[in-house]
């Protein structure tokens, strides 16, 4: 049974730091892609940033590039999203996924992926 156990969310000023956690278990993810997404209130679930659990490659949404980097630990099968220079607009849900996704653009593609966590909420204060 595939599990994604997201932690690390919380309150936080604006222009301060989150690093979110994604422990993953229950298969091998070496071929998969490990994403996260986000969902504001009233808003459509949207994507962050991805990662390739081999090679490293990855993917970023515009809103995000600079301020957010993705990275994993193959020994410890957790994906960390360390968020930097939060913006009241950053206020979310942030879930994690994970799918058997090529080639690289597709990666922001919602659709795609095959299994979902349960979410942490990332609140930034102005």
């Amino acid at each position: 049974q595939v599990q994604l156990v997201e932690s690390g969310g919380g309150l936080v000023q604006a222009g301060g730091s989150l690093r979110l956690s994604c422990a993953a278990s229950g298969r091998t993810f070496s071929s998969y892609a490990m994403g996260w997404f986000r969902q504001a209130p009233g808003k459509e679930r949207e994507f962050v940033a991805a990662v390739r659990w081999s090679g490293g490659s990855t993917y970023y949404a515009d809103s995000v590039k600079g301020r957010f980097t993705i990275s994993r630990d193959n020994a410890k099968n957790t994906v960390y999203l360390q968020m930097n220079s939060l913006k009241p607009e950053d206020t979310a849900v942030y879930y994690c996924a994970a799918g058997a996704i090529s080639p690289l653009y597709k990666l922001g593609r919602r659709e795609l992926y095959d299994y979902w966590g349960q979410g942490t909420q990332v609140t930034v204060s102005s």
